[in-house]
């Protein structure tokens, strides 16, 4: 049994059962699950929570209030902002940028050098609770940039070099060096000197 906090000689699951019956501290894992693992040279501020089975690269930073849920796997050099929360079996790859109170739901995938600004909402569930459907979150393909306060329907694929302007509500798929742009997101091709990749 872990010991969530130690007051004296007195662990809180030490309490009397009339304060703790409705409570259930902690997390049952499966048999086989495994401890996290985080590479070197890591940052991880308060109150990050980061659950079994998640692989994690060398130089990764967080905010504070960040969830990393179970089955995610992350690259090198990885930055994930206050309150973001991952739900868990997400890909992210390396030299990524991921801002605060961004939501990365259950099957996302990122991959390199994607930056994704503050406050981007991705979902995964194409008509919620009203019929039964795979979850299937967006694909987010290299060099991507997601402005902030922009919104995913699910199963959409950003490609790559593809850039989503601040406050898009994106419906259907981005081409690779395409803007997606206003509510539902209207999609043109970038203008050449943005064709670039970025450098995260």
């Amino acid at each position: 049994m872990v010991k969530l906090g130690i007051f004296g000689d007195k662990s809180i699951l030490d309490e009397p059962k009339s304060a703790t019956g409705n409570i259930q501290f902690g997390v049952k894992y499966k048999r086989f699950s495994k401890y996290p693992i985080i590479g070197e040279n890591h940052v991880i501020r308060s109150n990050t929570v980061i659950y079994n089975d998640v692989t994690i690269g060398d130089d990764f930073r967080t905010g504070h209030n960040v969830v990393i849920r179970e089955n995610t796997n992350i690259g090198d050099n990885v930055l994930i902002g206050t309150n973001t929360i991952i739900e868990g079996n997400v890909g992210i790859g390396s030299n990524v940028s991921i801002q605060s109170n961004v939501y990365i739901p259950i099957n996302t995938l990122i991959e390199d050098n994607v930056f994704i600004g503050p406050c981007a909402c991705f979902t995964n569930d194409r008509y919620p609770i009203r019929v039964d459907y795979d979850l299937k979150g967006p694909k987010i393909r290299k060099g991507a940039s997601i402005g902030a306060n922009s919104t995913f329907l699910s199963n959409l694929e950003i490609g790559e070099g593809a850039m989503i302007a601040a406050g898009a509500v994106v419906t259907r798929n981005v081409p690779p060096f395409y803007l997606a742009i206003g509510s539902p997101a209207k999609i043109k091709p970038l203008p050449r000197a943005l064709r670039i990749h970025n450098r995260i």
